[in-house]
């Protein structure tokens, strides 16, 4: 690893692949293995992961939406990319790059239905998503026939799984509603398969259903937080190693007499003297203002600082009283000291959200490629 001279999102591929082994031990041998690389590979760099992930042996991609997999088939990916989330402006695109939809609703299976004739498409795949209760995507159990009947009448697409998504694996006090979900999605597949007169491949579970729920991974399970790092349990999260390191330096140091300010507002004021150092990132870069006014620590030379005053568009400022440090040290914002999960939680919210939000004007490097 080297020293950071600027601010620098630095992606370790070392600990990727240690994720994912981590993940596919939890499997049956013949479970297939869906990475998930929406959101630019949960803010790191979706093309160099999924090449990694691809060379790994992972059997599907899954995006959020059609432009993030035509990326990813730009960048060389050959393996089936599902799109979780397609709008119907980008179908004949999304064909045109070989990516499968997810199939959602009525209105998008008769709009894709649509797009795939007039494209004069046979047995295109796509994925069926059904809702089991998380209530945002997908079709509900009483759509089956509707689907059935107008599969029946084409042949320009083909089914090819069906699939949920769980809303809440990673919580123990949720169990029987989990175990709810299983169940229901357990006889949508069963109804679907029944009246196709064929069995698509089944796919529920995410990364805490991998590691809670192991005996419903059906075909294929899903992972997206988990070969990041994170398991949404700090005892997984032991065992997983985190992707994203974000770095910093020390731009300019300062002593900060008793009833002085610092930083927009007067934010910050000392009762003593203090010394505080100012880093080149903000809020542009996704450090947002909720991370100021003393909640949040980082870490400069092993010694924890936490960041006083308002956070600004592209500056923060730390207390490194006590600290020894000097212009132009490397500070570790978050990675193993603060986790980003650690980082995330001084201001009530997740890692997902943290490390999607890192913006892409902070410089990538990359470590074990």
């Amino acid at each position: 690893m080297g020293k950071a001279t600027e601010t620098t999102l630095e992606i370790d591929f070392g600990a990727l692949e240690h994720n994912y082994h981590f993940l596919r031990g939890k499997l049956k041998p013949d479970t297939k293995f869906l990475a998930v690389m929406k959101a630019f590979a949960y803010g790191s760099d979706a093309e160099r992961i999924a090449l990694k992930m691809q060379a790994l042996g992972v059997d599907y991609f899954a995006v959020a939406y059609s432009k993030e997999g035509i990326a990813l088939r730009k960048a060389g990916i050959q393996k089936p990319i599902l799109v979780l989330h397609p709008l119907p402006l980008h179908f004949e695109e999304l064909i045109s790059h070989c990516l499968e939809p997810s199939i959602y609703s009525r209105k998008v299976l008769l709009q894709f239905l649509k797009t795939a004739k007039k494209l004069a498409q046979t047995n295109y795949p796509v994925h069926l998503k059904f809702n089991t209760g998380l209530n945002r995507l997908g079709f509900a159990e009483k759509d089956i026939d509707f689907i059935t009947e107008e599969l029946k009448q084409q042949d320009e697409i083909k089914v090819i799984s069906n699939f949920s998504h769980l809303a809440a694996s990673e919580d123990a006090n949720e169990k029987d509603f989990t175990l709810r979900q299983i169940k229901r999605f357990d006889r949508i597949a069963e109804t679907i398969a029944l009246q196709l007169g064929y069995r698509p491949f089944r796919h529920l579970l995410n990364t805490s259903g991998i590691l809670n729920y192991a005996e419903a991974q059906y075909d294929m399970v899903r992972s997206g937080i988990g070969l990041y790092g994170y398991g949404n349990h700090p005892e997984i999260d032991k065992r997983l190693k985190p992707v994203a390191i974000l770095k910093t330096v020390i731009s300019q140091i300062h002593e900060i007499a008793p009833g002085d300010t610092v930083g927009y507002n007067r934010a910050f004021i000392t009762k003593d003297y203090r010394m505080t150092a100012t880093l080149p990132l903000g809020h542009a870069d996704g450090i947002g203002r909720q991370y100021g006014q003393g909640n949040t620590f980082v870490t400069v030379n092993g010694e924890m600082a936490f960041i006083v005053g308002n956070v600004c568009m592209d500056m923060i400022m730390i207390d490194v009283t006590g600290i020894a440090c000097k212009e132009g040290d490397e500070v570790i914002v978050f990675g193993h000291h603060p986790s980003a999960e650690t980082f995330a939680a001084t201001a009530n919210t997740i890692s997902y959200e943290l490390l999607t939000g890192i913006s892409q004007r902070v410089n990538r490097t990359f470590i074990g490629y």
